[in-house]
């Protein structure tokens, strides 16, 4: 019989079936194996019984060097104190990481860390009966795979990189034209609406540089959106089928088009006209295939926006971007996130172009690329930016997406572990970001165990307040201390709690079903432009997020009326009896702090209403508002593409009576822009007048103007800090106390008045 081709398509339905069964039965094979070990410890199987009885007295006699001292409580916080100091005097004096302060404090945190699972593996299982070992063998498991991906981060911070300096100097050879290669962006949409693919055109076309060409890809091959490119002068395509999805549409262009360097940009996202200067100077080395730009969003996120935190709150993202990118840069690792990158056509080609195997198309197309020998880089320097997930419900599905795509890795021949070419350094990375995914069952996972405390009498971990002090303490202080430096103030460690707990349940699910199908569920597109007027609440994600917390309340009650036990204790009484009234002190502690995550993860989880579809911007400019006959002078307050709120030096001249049949011509002064509107609100006040002018139908000319000042302006994305830990702490209370669907309702009235003029 003559062999198949190894790209011949039952060849490659055979390695993909052969892939899966593997990774499936590996993982089915590991939960068979520990469910059957504990249920011959359950059953009390001499073998077994005798092995946890040994490994029980050696928790109960540890190594002399894995002991507390036998110090009085305030000398061992003085050692956590200590380093507290060490670390926060370390963060003052180099208040953005250097080489020297980010070693300082890495190492700090290894060996802390190291020490902890040390005293954690040797000194605290309680191994005295299987229910105890379960629990307690399940938390340290739950505890190690989310120390795993940490250790893992913290050491490859220290090889992070900063290419900001170099694109200043390769920028130079691009104004100049000594570098000035043939560019193709591309603009993939499947339902996105018209109004939003024009603002991303616009913005592409205004981009500083002249050897470009423009194509939009409809994969709905819709005739308002052929109409819109004619309208723009850009080159629309499209294709017979939609088959593989978002790569399929990219291969497809790709086969006719011949520019030397292709850039990507989601439907939604709009650049600065500084995007290809900054970043096509990097493709003087033949070896670089991709340099990928942050992602960042000119709408808040809707966590931030359903706890009414829209100038507080950094995106969701943000860490990603200000962090693991960096970090990622620094080994080769650097992830393609699908938008805002540019690659060279003959590096993609070489490679087989977009990965078609995967959801995340762009995820697997880096991993091709850097495993061929080519450089894939990040910048991190906001140069664009897009619409954030409009709802939770949004968001869910855009987590879940992304869950199912990574996790494809274990199914694919684009697998970063094995997949030939990469170095320990890269795999190390890419290991990390595969585990960041296997966190969410872990995180369900501990929402269960200050449950065992109360309902089963479950001690898990078996520590003395000493050993607290000593193990654990310094540990977990020095992390928060640290938490928000190493990751560019970009989020709180607390706060971070909040964002991984709202959509932990649909993530931990989608988890176990990716491993078991990994390619059950298809490509859903993220709905973009949605309205509502309504505060509305998500009870399919918050099912679960309230049955666990109705168990945590009753759980944190059961708990400290045993800790009001405690104050009867005699010396008398047993052992075991003692340990249980010792270990529910812990139990909540621990069920206090998840009721608190869990109040404000079903807060964000209330939709507030998204009024329009448009964005306003707090920009100042100066404007003449020509009324009539009469002209007056003011300054925005807030501006959009379908209106302006203007601020007035005087208003004595209008008559409110007649606002709505005297025509207005806004003039920008810095931008010699002008636009026709109507009056449709005036507001007597505040200090300075506020009028209202809701624009009429804008020539094309003008709405070039007028996306060009809202999207394209070089450096208009800035990175904001945000709040640190007592301040986080303060602002969750804050919250609680006065959440937005209760107290926001008559903002929100006044927001849908704007909206509607």
């Amino acid at each position: 019989m003559t062999a198949l081709h190894p790209h011949h398509p039952i060849s490659l339905w055979r390695r993909w079936r052969s892939s899966v069964r593997t990774a499936t039965v590996v993982m089915i094979a590991i939960v068979l194996v520990t469910g059957a070990i504990a249920a011959a410890w359950f059953a009390g199987n001499g073998t077994i019984s005798i092995i946890f009885q040994r490994l029980d007295q050696l928790q109960e006699s540890p190594p002399m060097w894995i002991e507390a001292p036998k110090m009085v409580g305030q000398y061992l916080v003085f050692w956590t104190v200590a380093l507290m100091l060490v670390v926060l005097a370390i963060t003052k004096v180099s208040p953005r990481p250097k080489t020297w302060s980010r070693a300082v404090v890495v190492g700090i945190l290894l060996i802390l860390a190291v020490r902890y699972l040390l005293w954690r593996s040797l000194s605290t299982l309680n191994l005295s009966t299987p229910l105890n070992g379960v629990f307690s063998i399940g938390l340290f498991g739950m505890e190690l795979l989310l120390l795993s991906g940490s250790i893992i981060q913290l050491g490859l911070l220290l090889r992070t990189h900063d290419r900001r300096p170099e694109a200043d100097r390769l920028a130079l050879d691009v104004l100049d034209s000594t570098f000035a290669p043939t560019v193709d962006i591309l603009i993939p949409t499947y339902n996105e609406p018209t109004f939003i693919l024009r603002r991303t055109v616009i913005g592409c076309q205004a981009l500083d540089y002249e050897a470009k060409q423009i194509y939009l890809l409809d994969d709905t091959r819709r005739p308002e959106v052929e109409a819109l490119a004619a309208e723009l002068g850009c080159d629309y395509r499209t294709r017979p089928d939609n088959r593989h999805a978002k790569a399929g549409n990219l291969n497809h262009t790709l086969a006719h088009t011949s520019g030397e360097l292709i850039v990507i940009f989601d439907a939604d996202f709009v650049p600065t006209k500084n995007f290809l200067t900054r970043t096509l100077g990097f493709f003087q080395d033949p070896q670089v295939a991709l340099i990928q730009t942050p992602q960042t969003f000119y709408n808040p996120d809707p966590i931030a926006r359903n706890l009414g935190l829209e100038n507080v709150l950094t995106p969701d993202e943000e860490v990603f971007y200000r962090q693991i990118q960096p970090i990622r840069d620094g080994v080769g690792g650097v992830i393609c996130a699908g938008t805002s990158f540019v690659v060279r056509r003959s590096a993609l080609t070489e490679t087989g172009c977009f990965v078609t195997e995967s959801l995340s198309e762009d995820y697997f197309t880096g991993i091709r690329l850097a495993a061929k020998g080519y450089r894939v880089l990040y910048l991190n320097e906001k140069l664009s930016a897009g619409l954030a997930a409009e709802n939770i419900s949004v968001q869910a599905l855009q987590r879940t997406r992304w869950a199912q795509g990574t996790l494809q890795a274990f199914f694919i021949k684009t697998n970063p572990l094995t997949i030939p070419g990469l170095n320990l350094l890269q795999r190390l990375a890419h290991l990390e970001g595969l585990l960041h995914w296997f966190t969410s069952p872990a995180r369900v996972g501990l929402l269960f165990v200050p449950l065992a405390y109360a309902f089963l009498h479950i001690i898990p971990v078996r520590a003395t307040g000493t050993d607290i002090l000593y193990f654990f303490i310094p540990f977990y202080l020095v992390q928060v201390t640290a938490f928000a430096w190493l990751n560019a103030r970009s989020r709180s460690a607390i706060l971070s709690d909040v964002y991984s707990l709202v959509l932990v349940f649909p993530l931990a699910v989608t988890v176990i079903k990716v491993m078991l199908n990994p390619f059950g569920k298809g490509f859903k597109v993220t709905p973009k432009g949605g309205v509502s007027d309504r505060f509305l609440f998500n009870w399919q994600l918050a099912l679960p997020l309230i049955a666990m917390f109705i168990a945590t309340a009753i759980s944190l009650w059961m708990n400290l009326g045993t800790c009001l036990i405690m104050g009867t204790w005699q010396p008398s009484m047993p052992i075991e009896i003692a340990e249980q009234l010792k270990g529910t002190g812990l139990g909540w502690i621990w069920s206090a702090y998840n009721l608190l995550m869990l109040s404000i993860a079903l807060l964000i989880l209330v939709d507030v209403p998204r009024t329009s579809p448009y964005e306003w911007y707090g920009l100042r400019r100066t404007v003449r508002v020509q009324v009539g006959e009469q002209t007056l002078w003011g300054f925005t307050r807030a501006i959009s593409e379908v209106g302006v709120e203007i601020a007035l030096t005087r208003t004595d001249l209008l008559d409110p009576n007649q606002l709505n049949m005297l025509p207005v011509q806004v003039e920008l002064m810095e931008e010699a822009l002008s636009l026709p509107g109507q009056i449709t609100r005036l507001d007597l006040s505040d200090e300075f007048p506020i009028v209202q002018v809701m624009f009429k139908a804008l020539d094309l000319d003008r709405q070039r103007g007028l996306v060009e000042l809202l999207y394209c302006r070089p450096g208009q994305w800035k990175s904001r800090c945000s709040p640190g830990e007592f301040a986080s702490l303060g602002l969750l209370f804050k919250i609680l106390l006065k959440p937005r669907f209760l107290f926001g309702r008559q903002e929100e009235i006044r927001a849908i008045n704007v909206a509607n003029g």
